[in-house]
């Protein structure tokens, strides 16, 4: 087992219930990283599931307040399991107080009725043409960079005052390991968020709700994926982000929106 599945590991109790930990090296601002919490959850499916062919295909948690770096309780209920979809709802509670509320499905693949990928990813060099970045002073001491290797290559620097909330580039996990869901759930809130490239101060967004729709088959080789994220709205203390995640072949493996409080 790596470094990630030991962060992600769900502890079978019986009955549904899971035993996890959120490992501080996944903090950010406050806490720890909502993709990582939601990636926990998605491992905590996939055991409750029980069935690598019924891949989880959506997964929409809310985070009501922000959780420990500390174990934590998870209950994972099988709403219904039909002939190739199963929809589950997933409770996670520490020291009897929730901190994270989600529901989800895992399917086989359908035979399609029809089919279309209008969806194109971004012209951008390979990561290989790529240099290595400079890193922000402000995010070099976020534990969860520690994680992940990156080049940006879409959209403008953190805190240029750019005219669009746009950001993204290659990523891949340090460790060797293949791509699977709860990888890319994680992936799907690794980027800075894109709001930071139209301030020139930081904010905190703490997500209220993420939703991930995993779009391809899996598991892939482990290889870098291109993330580009957008935000087009933030008001009332509160933005949205929408992200995509793409195989090197340019294959959509995920899809993303995100509210987020604008702190």
């Amino acid at each position: 087992m790596g470094r990630f599945d030991e962060q992600i590991a769900a502890a079978p109790l019986g009955d549904g219930r899971y035993r996890v930990r959120f490992d501080p090296q996944w903090r950010v601002v406050r806490g720890p990283n909502g993709g990582y919490l939601a990636a926990v959850l998605a491992q905590a499916i996939r055991a409750e599931v029980g069935d690598d062919a019924r891949q989880l295909r959506s997964l929409t948690v809310h985070y009501p307040r922000v959780a420990a770096e500390a174990e934590a309780d998870v209950a994972v209920t099988v709403e219904r399991a039909g002939r190739g979809l199963t929809t589950l709802s997933v409770r996670c509670e520490q020291e009897g107080r929730v901190v994270a509320l989600a529901l989800a499905a895992a399917a086989t693949p359908y035979p399609p009725s029809v089919e279309y990928v209008d969806a194109p990813m971004p012209p951008v060099p390979p990561p290989e043409e790529v240099p290595d970045p400079e890193i922000p002073d402000a995010f070099r001491e976020l534990p969860i960079l520690r994680h992940y290797e990156i080049r940006p290559v879409l959209g403008h620097p953190p805190l240029s005052r750019a005219s669009q909330a746009y950001a993204g580039g290659w990523i891949r996990l340090r460790e060797e390991r293949p791509i699977d869901a709860p990888l890319l759930v994680a992936i799907s809130d690794s980027w800075w968020p894109s709001p930071y490239a139209v301030t020139d101060g930081l904010i905190a967004a703490p997500t209220v709700d993420l939703t991930v729709h995993l779009r391809a088959a899996l598991p892939r080789p482990h290889d870098w994926v291109l993330i580009e994220v957008r935000s087009r709205t933030a008001q009332e203390g509160f933005l949205e982000e929408d992200t995509r995640i793409f195989a090197r072949d340019g294959t959509l493996l995920a899809q993303s929106r995100q509210l987020a409080l604008a702190l």
